[in-house]
């Protein structure tokens, strides 16, 4: 697979919540640290996603915010 992003985190899919539309995936990147990303429901059904899955999550923003305590 090659893209564009820069930004492309691999992890394990811990939870796919499928609405009406979209579904919400939660991947789990490293220890502790989760992505959630919001899909259409047909991409996430078209990709399999389900829980214990290997997937990417891909970041490519023309804004990205940064804060600090």
């Amino acid at each position: 697979m090659e893209l564009s992003a820069r930004n492309v985190l691999k992890g394990k899919v811990t939870k796919v919540n499928h609405g009406v539309v979209n579904s919400e995936i939660t991947l789990e990147v490293a220890n502790g640290v989760e992505v959630v990303a919001v899909i259409t429901k047909a991409s996430a059904e078209k990709l399999g996603l389900v829980e214990g899955k290997d997937a990417y999550a891909v970041i490519k923003a023309t804004s990205v915010m940064v804060a600090v305590d």
